[in-house]
Formats: structure tokens, sequence, C-alpha cells
């Protein structure tokens, strides 16, 4: 983290930096992963990045670009070396690395138990969950750098990919981007249209909370179509008292904030892609049987 106290690292300065301090040899930076898909070093240096964003010790003001946040230079003041376990009294590190979210009402989480307390099957799931929490997290990063009407085809494609709509052409479909009337989307569940699901998609930053006058516009907008069922999406949240009028409402509309959209996403494979399967496997009883 010394590397970036003073100026701004791309991703590329800082593993030259951090080979050239570690004095690693080509044949040290060559090395690959088990799975073959990357060498040991950009891996570990990728880890690492993580911890600190969650830590917030760094942030990213740039597409691959590191900065130093101030928490990041106040614990330099005091600190020498830096650990995993050091980074666990930050709620956010540890939320993150104990597998809860930001937005629970838990209290911090302690450090993570000890890998050797878990079985070979539970430190598989483990390690499964901090990869789809860290892909959640960049790849709600990435929607972020998309235009707003990219944002609306996505969420539309999504749903699709989510088993939404007829098996028809044109089952889904985003509206025009001016005077759309405050639907962005309409999923068609049948051929004739007869049902159909409206669409709102709003791509606000992290604190930009969607609130109850916006879920009283779509509502209003739904009722211009005489509509019963109606999706909000927003890469942000959603306010207690957007959800709880959402509750009272007599027709169906669901709120789908960013963690659960980045979720989606990674279950329908939209915005990803496969990498590597491992396969776990148990004896076959049945072929030892005579």
């Amino acid at each position: 983290m010394s590397f970036i106290k003073d100026k701004d690292l791309s991703t590329k300065e800082m593993k030259k930096a951090l080979v050239e301090y570690f004095k690693l040899t080509e044949e040290d930076c060559a090395l690959m992963t088990k799975n073959g898909t990357s060498t040991q070093v950009s891996d570990r240096i990728n880890w690492v990045r993580q911890y600190l964003r969650r830590a917030l010790f760094v942030d990213q003001p740039h597409k691959g670009v590191y900065r130093i946040t101030e928490r990041g230079k106040e614990y330099l003041k005091s600190h020498t070396t830096l650990v995993k376990k050091d980074l666990m009294v930050y709620p956010e590190f540890s939320n993150y690395a104990n597998g809860t979210t930001a937005d629970t009402s838990a209290a911090p989480a302690s450090v993570i138990e000890d890998a050797q307390v878990l079985t070979p099957t539970e430190q598989l799931e483990q390690a499964f969950d901090n990869i789809n929490r860290d892909l959640a997290e960049d790849l709600l990063q990435k929607v972020m750098e998309q235009t707003p009407r990219f944002f609306e085809f996505l969420v539309v494609d999504l749903l699709k990919k989510m088993g939404y709509g007829g098996s028809f052409d044109d089952s889904a479909k985003v509206t025009p981007y001016v005077h759309d009337d405050g639907i962005d989307g309409i999923i068609y569940e049948d051929k004739l249209g007869l049902d159909k699901i409206y669409i709102q998609a709003k791509k606000y930053s992290a604190d930009n909370i969607v609130g109850k006058p916006q879920i009283q516009q779509f509502a209003g907008a739904l009722d211009e179509q005489k509509a019963s069922k109606g999706v909000f999406i927003t890469t942000s949240n959603y306010s207690k008292d957007a959800r709880e009028y959402v509750d009272k409402l007599s027709k169906k509309i669901v709120l789908i904030n960013g963690r659960e959209l980045s979720r989606y996403m990674i279950d329908c494979n939209v915005g990803v892609s496969v990498k590597k399967v491992y396969e776990v496997k148990r004896i076959d009883s049945d072929y030892f049987e005579e």
C-alpha cells in the first residue's frame, strides 16, 4: 500500500513495483495458478487489491487506477506491516470477509473461522462465496460505467433470461428513449399481449436512494397502462418508506436493488461468462455392487 502513498498507480504500474520490490524472477512471474487461467503473481495482486478496496484503504478514481484513501494514510502513520487479520477490525471488511452485507444490523463480525476447522467441502463453498461476492461488486461497478440507455436494455435482457416473457419473438422490448411515460421496458407474457410486465430502470449511484415518491410515480404510470405488474430495478437501493408503500399496493410491484441485480446477473449469466468448471466427485456405490 505504501507504493500508492504519494501517487495514483495503474494496475500495470502496481504489478511492476511489487515485482521489483520482492525481486521476483521471470520464472516466479511465470508460475500459474492451479487451474492455469492466471499467473500466481497476478492472482495474488488482484486479491490484495480487492481486500484493500473492501476495507476502504484504496479506491478507484478511474478505471484501472488506484488511489490511497484517508483511512489508508492514517493506517500507514502507525503501522509498517499489514496482514488480512489487521483488516478485520474494520466493519466494511469483516462484513465482506464473513459473508454478511453492509446493510445488515448485525454487529461487526469477528475474525473469520480458521480454515483448519473447516472441512474441505466447507472451504470450497466459502471460497466460491468469496469469489462471487467480489464478482458481484465488480459487475455492479461495470454496470455503472455504462449509459442509462444500455442499462434499460440490460434489465430487459435479464428479465428474459430469468424466464419472464413468452418463447415467441418480440416478447420483450425497451420503450423509446423519449416520451416513455415512466415505462422503460415491457415484457409480454403471452402472444396476444393480454398479460404484461412493465419495467422501470434507474442507474443511480449508491448514495442516490430511491424513495417513496419515485415508486408512487411508477405506480401511477402502471395505472395509466391499466397494468397490475411492475418491476422497478435500480443500481442503488430503496428507502424504508418506498418498500412499505409497495407492500400496501393492490398491484404487484417488485423492487430489485443493486446487490440483487448483480446476483441475478451472475445466476443468469448476463454480462459474465464461465471461467473454469470444477467437478466434485464421489464414490459411485452402484459400480461396486455385484
